[in-house]
């Protein structure tokens, strides 16, 4: 890997000698960022190129029968939920970077702990609790003396249940990046809008949200792709969207070609959200005029206001965080696993292998990627950098299909060769293995360390490159050396984050797993999807607290992404 554009060495006599053709010849740091971009787009190329192929009549029987209430289910949800985490995400940023009031500054971090617990988690629990013969219910009819017909409630098996819990779960994204520009705003412009007669509600809604749209916008089109990408929630709700159409078109009907068909529509469903994100931003920039960074001004709430804040705050961490985990710990105190001894050891293993297995390899994979780019900042490079983190916006499902269908085929040939030739049959080699759903992990997640490590490794000036240079480091050991140990810290978030999340992945999972391989997000899926709901909590509970920790360093990261801030 010798291409480098920091500080180009003369050049050597064979270089001259060289045919012109060679120098379109791309080096290996280029030549890497292009493979791993190929190695991440594959799936969505091969779900793409099933669009046209015939299925044989299964994909006009979807069209004319479930097709549209796919359509409309998946729309209505996307389009519920992003109202809820929108109100949510900055109502409570906002609420907690600009106000002052009793409680402020734990919430600041303890609203980002529902991420911590997968939606389908925290549909369970909500059904545990909300269901006829839950305590909710039961307490009323005791209460009040009901009988079944003598009162309504709403039924949480149902697209409504469905929009609200993923709310519940998915605010935070949008907290999270609107928390992170509100702290970054100029507190002239806040001045000026003082100055001018305008209040706490007037200055939000005329000078902080319009300038912080960009970033809710980025939170928003996160949360929907998390929404598009929902399998345990709406299968458990009886919600029909594309991700259960495609599960089971795959596998009760044994359809792969109509299944891609269906995958092709969700993507997409995904590039229409991207581009509308972009496109949302305009040309408009914000930027500082001084580098000076003052304090934002706050305002300190007393009585009534302080407390309508602080219940503001705390209802989304109640109905996100706090009652999710204290019905999981009631279940598992009560009933548990009854195979939580040497069977819950094997599970949580499946899901450590896997999860550390993939965290190494995507920040590997993201080192080669941002340093590549960094090296040679071409166009075709940052092309190629997108498409290697475009797999977070492809639902788990998605991938899973274009995984399984070349491998299906390559095992077909493979295995019809040796039987041919040999008499041997080799059975499967590709599909159902643990290559083949690590593969579709670091599809999935590859984006999400690149991301954290392309922001690290811009910190990092350009002279530490041309030093290195000069003392004769190349650029693989300049990585190596020079900036992996600055990085540490951003490395070992990266894989944090990458590790949590293949632990609550589950379309994938369901998917691509093995045979007879289980972990613990198919386990509690599997339990809950039989009503053993109790059973279930051990393995929840397990999957929340490995979340727990990426939270609360994303929490102080958050808190000292201001200039001059001291956390």
């Amino acid at each position: 890997m010798s291409d480098h554009v920091l500080s180009a060495p003369p050049v050597s006599a064979a270089a001259r000698l060289r045919p012109a053709w060679f120098r379109f010849v791309p080096g290996g740091w280029t030549l890497s960022v292009l493979l791993i971009a190929l190695f991440v787009a594959l799936p969505l190329l091969i779900v793409g190129s099933r669009v046209f192929v015939s299925s044989n009549g299964v994909w006009s029987h979807l069209a004319s029968t479930v097709l549209g209430t796919y359509i409309a289910n998946t729309l209505m949800l996307a389009g519920g939920v992003a109202l809820g985490v929108s109100v949510i995400g900055v109502g409570t940023a906002w609420l907690v970077t600009m106000c002052r009031f009793p409680g402020q500054r734990w919430l600041e971090w303890a609203l980002l702990l529902p991420m911590a617990v997968p939606a389908y988690v925290m549909a369970y629990t909500y059904t545990d609790l909300l269901q006829f013969v839950g305590p909710v219910q039961t307490g009323l009819r005791e209460m009040f003396g009901w009988r079944r017909a003598d009162y309504w409630f709403p039924e949480i098996r149902s697209l409504g249940g469905a929009i609200t819990v993923l709310s519940f779960v998915l605010y935070p994204y949008v907290y999270l990046l609107a928390r992170a520009a509100f702290l970054e705003q100029s507190v002239c412009v806040l001045e000026v809008a003082r100055t001018l007669g305008a209040g706490p509600w007037r200055s939000f809604m005329r000078v902080a949200l319009p300038l912080a749209r960009p970033a809710i916008a980025a939170g928003l089109a996160l949360a929907m792709m998390e929404v598009l990408a929902d399998f345990g929630t709406v299968q458990y709700f009886a919600v029909d969207t594309f991700t259960t159409g495609i599960y089971r078109t795959w596998f009760a009907m044994g359809e792969p070609v109509a299944a891609a068909q269906l995958a092709s529509v969700l993507m997409l469903f995904v590039m229409v959200l991207i581009v509308m994100e972009r496109y949302s931003r305009g040309r408009a920039r914000y930027f500082h005029s001084t580098g000076r960074y003052r304090s934002l001004p706050s305002y300190h709430l007393r009585g009534l206001p302080a407390l309508a804040a602080l219940v503001a705050c705390l209802a989304p961490l109640l109905a996100g965080f706090v009652i999710p985990i204290a019905i999981l710990g009631k279940l598992a105190m009560e009933g548990g696993d009854q195979l939580f001894g040497a069977n819950f050891r094997e599970l949580a293993g499946n899901s450590f292998t896997l999860a550390g297995l993939t965290a190494v390899l995507a920040v590997a994979l993201a080192c080669l990627v941002a340093y590549g780019l960094r090296l040679r900042p071409t166009a075709t490079l940052k092309t190629a950098a997108r498409v290697a983190a475009m797999g977070y916006a492809i639902p788990g499902s998605v991938i899973a299909v274009g995984i399984l269908i070349p491998a299906a085929r390559i095992d077909n040939a493979v295995d019809g060769f040796m039987r041919g030739h040999f008499g041997v049959s080799t059975g499967l080699l590709l599909s159902g293995t643990i290559a083949a759903i690590v593969y579709a992990y670091l599809v999935r997640f590859l984006a999400v360390s690149f991301n954290t490590v392309e922001a690290s490794l811009s910190k990092i000036r350009p002279t530490m490159d041309q030093a290195a240079r000069i003392l004769g480091q190349t650029p693989g050991r300049t990585l190596l050396k020079v900036h992996t140990p600055i990085m540490r810290g951003s490395l070992l978030t990266a894989g944090l984050l990458v590790f949590v999340d293949v632990m609550k992945e589950l379309p994938a999972t369901m998917i691509v797993r093995p045979f007879n391989f289980d972990t613990l997000a198919v386990r509690v899926y599997t339990l809950a999807s039989d009503e053993r709901l109790a059973e279930a909590a051990t393995p929840a509970l397990a999957i929340v607290a490995v979340g727990i920790l990426p939270v609360i360093l994303l929490s102080r990261a958050i808190a000292k992404s201001r200039p001059g801030s001291d956390g």
